[in-house]
């Protein structure tokens, strides 16, 4: 009976195990599934990726900086051609 009871225990062993193998391997499909079809979806609102936002964020921060620049290179000329004491 111990021979018995010890192979009863072993192939539900070997179930379990298997049962874990396949349960990992359909949650790995899902996860791929899932990941797919959330891809699709923000293709399809037409949502960019985090790269592409951080490149027209720093697009964007350059741009501000440059505007700055220019506005103190155009309020300085304006000085020179407009002097104050000249207005009276």
């Amino acid at each position: 009976m111990t021979q018995t009871t010890s192979r009863i225990f072993d192939d539900f062993a070997r179930l379990m195990n298997d049962a874990a193998g396949v349960a990992t391997g359909v949650r790995r499909e899902a996860e791929n599934v899932m990941r797919a079809q959330a891809e699709r979806v923000l293709r399809e609102l037409d949502v960019v990726t985090r790269e592409e936002f951080e490149t027209v964020k720093e697009l964007a921060a350059t741009a501000r900086e440059e505007n700055e620049r220019l506005e103190a290179r155009i309020a300085a000329l304006e000085a020179r051609l407009n002097p104050p004491d000249s207005l009276g």
